[in-house]
């Protein structure tokens, strides 16, 4: 396998990614007697914080996902002995995330003066001077005061309550009501829906009943009333109907692959829109829309469930779950969900909050719901869509395991008639158990991580389902206290027992995982002849094959450059790490091809089963990563600045088949048709079509805003349509190759599903 220097002379783009500024208490204090900060400073920037940095920092500056922490002995490797300009440089090159310089001065003024505050140094008669080259180990202690992490004060007190949040929002309702006559019995108004505007037959209060609002109410806004819908059964979901969409990847598999061949390569070209729904904004959305019987559910940011009619997009029913952003803009990579699903006359939902509910597909009342941890406060998140087996509805978990608690990530049953808790399996392996003594000495408590964030698939034949876990935490292996350790389950396939969570089998990818470079993400089921494969691919970017009945290691291919690994045992599969990686340090600069971006991510490849092809969306970006906060992307070698790939493999022997490039990265999953196309979109806001055997792009148009999410294709009326959202957020997919694509602009808002299909005949 390949190798690049660690300083790669690539042409470089900056990605200071979270420059975290934190200081534990071993450095040695030495405080200025007038701090180098002012109160008035630390409670702007207390608010400031708040606004942009702790939706993925947590308010506690300990970070999460992709946020690191802004606390901790990590960065006191690195940056005790760096000078607070240094800090305040890198913080405004880069945040918030995704927008760095995008705020004034006195507000990043503000928020260094707080993370210092945070992290011990006191508080002066002196406004912050960013040219300061004190270091920053002379003035933080480490030590949290008693106030650094109290909530910051009520901002509705003097100034009204911010754009965008619930007060606001009914303040904005309550003045239009007051204003209005009214024109319901007894001044009753119905809530407006998420559109902002009254729907078919709704008895609003508006002076202008065109007048948009935000809605701010949770609960069913909107109650349907679809006849004759037909119950999901078991047998549907094995083999699903031609023109319906049931869940996350279509079918138990996970193909992303639809039988539908009204539209083809020959007329493709033709395709137009059919119609388009605007959706929430103000989050992140990564959305599959499900399709039964011509009904479409969709998710919204603010869970924020609609049921649409998939001809013309009529809405049918909305039911607003909550809770609503509370700022504007794209939000962090914690907050999305992936897919509903279907099972009997229910719709089923796992919301970011962790949250299980049950809603009537028909009318959008809810039926029961439940939390994945029982409303443990500060654990538990869900946000890879679900699958629903044999009446059991199973999550994944995330914002699980931190460090310093007792807790651990799992994987939960719920049954979908109840909500009742079936059984949980534990994703870390624990002492005594087996892969229990790949995590060394360390006690159990401190074996954490191995989140699964997106939904797993299954087997009806050998009765299991496959799910893929992410890596250990902290994801440094000098910083887990496990040496070099596998830390199983993390970063591994598992295969459970869907009845009982048992586990039957796992395979580690990635032992001893440091980079951030988790393996969780779709498993694809594929047979050939007697042979029963499971098909992976994570961030690294390599192509996995494994016998499912068994967990046995077939083979394996690299889709892009990588020098993360030396090379991989042809029997084993197990990967080795470069020296670098096996003797890191904190304070020491490790190049990683790819990089956190991943060579892959959340978009999920497809299986064209005509062709025996598997179609996925790639990524070519690379790092160079200081301890556990500072990072530097480039361009891939060898890529000629295109950070988007899209390559077809073989799946039998995972043979290449054809490779496009294209500056922008692809941001929505693929998805294959029986008409020979593939459906892919990207970060340049550009949804196409291109030839299964070829790569050839057929058709495309371009949208407003990214094309980002899982498309589908759905019949209605014997007519084939597919679907496509348009998003912000994304995560590092979106987020770490931004500062590279400083060419494409895009708009914050536009969240829609767009749906297209061929001209009527006349």
């Amino acid at each position: 396998m390949r190798h690049l220097a660690p300083y790669a002379r690539a042409r470089t783009a900056l990605l200071l990614a979270v420059a975290g500024a934190t200081l534990a208490g071993t450095i040695a204090v030495a405080q200025q007697p007038g701090g180098l900060f002012t109160r008035a400073q630390v409670a702007a920037g207390r608010s400031a914080y708040a606004e942009q940095c702790a939706a993925c920092h947590q308010p506690d500056l300990a970070g999460a996902t992709d946020a690191p922490a802004l606390t901790g002995a990590s960065f006191n490797a690195v940056w005790g002995k760096r000078a607070v300009a240094s800090l305040y440089s890198k913080i405004h090159a880069s945040m918030p995330y995704g927008r760095g310089a995008s705020l004034d001065d006195a507000t990043y003024d503000a928020i260094v003066a707080y993370i210092l505050y945070a992290n011990g140094a006191p508080a002066g008669a002196t406004p912050l001077d960013r040219q300061a080259t004190t270091l920053l180990g002379a003035v933080a202690s480490g030590k949290p005061p008693a106030d650094a992490f109290a909530a910051a004060p009520d901002a509705t007190t003097a100034t009204g309550a911010p754009a965008g949040s619930t007060a606001s929002q009914e303040a904005q309702i309550g003045g239009a009501k007051e204003a209005a006559p009214a024109n319901g019995p007894g001044g009753a108004a119905a809530p407006a829906t998420s559109a902002g505007f009254a729907a078919p037959g709704q008895k609003v209060k508006y002076a202008d009943p065109g007048r948009f609002v935000l809605p701010s109410r949770p609960g069913l806004s909107l109650k349907g009333a679809i006849a004759d819908y037909r119950p999901v059964t078991d047998s549907m979901l094995r083999d699903p109907p031609p023109g319906d969409w049931l869940m996350f990847r279509r079918n138990y598999q996970g193909w992303s692959y639809s039988p539908l061949a009204q539209i083809d390569t020959g007329n493709v070209a033709r395709l137009q829109l059919k119609w388009m729904w605007s959706m929430p904004e103000n989050g992140t959305m990564e959305d599959t829309p499900i399709v039964h019987d011509g009904i479409m559910y969709m998710w919204g940011v603010g869970n924020v469930i609609q049921a649409l009619d998939a001809r013309d997009g009529e809405l049918l029913w909305e039911n607003r779950l909550g809770p609503f952003p509370t700022s504007a803009g794209p939000g962090p990579s914690s907050v999305e969900t992936r897919a509903m699903g279907l099972w009997g006359t229910n719709l089923y939902v796992n919301t970011p909050e962790g949250w299980v509910y049950a809603l009537d597909a028909r009318s959008g009342e809810e039926v029961w719901k439940t939390h994945i941890t029982d409303e443990k406060p500060g654990v538990g998140r869900s946000t890879g869509g679900l699958i629903i087996i044999k009446g059991k509805v199973i999550v994944g978990m995330t914002n699980c395991g931190r460090k310093g608690t007792p807790d651990h990530c799992y994987i939960s049953a719920y049954d979908a008639a109840t909500g009742k808790r079936d059984w949980t399996f534990t994703t870390v392996a624990l002492t005594g158990q087996p892969g229990g003594d790949s995590w060394g000495a360390l006690p159990d408590d401190e074996r954490k991580g191995s989140e699964t964030w997106i939904a797993g698939t299954y087997d009806p034949e050998l009765d299991t389902t496959y799910w893929g876990t992410a890596q250990g935490k902290p994801w440094r292996r000098d910083e887990r206290g496990s040496a070099t350790g596998a830390t199983d389950y993390a970063n591994s396939t598992l295969a459970l027992d869907p009845a009982t969570g048992k586990l039957r089998w796992w395979f580690n990818h990635a032992p001893g995982e440091t980079f951030d470079l988790d393996e969780v993400f779709e498993r694809v089921l594929v047979d050939h002849g007697a042979r029963k494969s499971l098909y992976t691919i994570g961030k690294a970017g390599i192509l996995w094959q494994l016998d499912r009945a068994s967990g046995k290691f077939l083979g394996a291919t690299e889709t892009v450059f990588q020098n993360v690994f030396t090379r991989i045992d042809p029997v084993t599969g197990r990967p080795s790490y470069r020296d670098d990686v096996v003797k890191q340090q904190s304070d020491q600069w490790l190049a990683s091809c790819p990089g956190p971006e991943g060579g892959h991510n959340w978009q999920a490849m497809s299986y064209h089963q005509p062709s025996d092809a598997l179609v996925i969306p790639l990524s070519q970006s690379c790092v160079l990563m200081l301890g556990n906060g500072s990072q530097v992307y480039y361009e891939m070698p060898g890529t000629g600045g295109n950070l988007g790939r899209l390559s077809a493999y073989r799946a039998r022997d995972r043979a290449p088949l054809w490779t496009v490039q294209q500056r922008a990265p692809f941001l929505t999953s693929v998805v294959s048709t029986a008409g020979n196309l593939a459906f892919v979109g990207d970060f340049d806001r550009v949804f196409r079509a291109v030839d299964v055997r070829t790569g050839e792009t057929l058709w495309k148009t371009r949208l407003g805003t990214t094309v980002q999410g899982f498309p589908v294709s759905f019949a209605v009326d014997g007519q084939q349509y597919v679907a496509v959202t348009t998003a912000l957020g994304g995560g590092s997919p979106q987020l770490k190759p931004g500062t590279m694509l400083t060419e494409v602009h895009r708009p914050i808002t536009g969240y829609a599903v767009y749906v297209f299909g061929l001209p009527q005949a006349r």
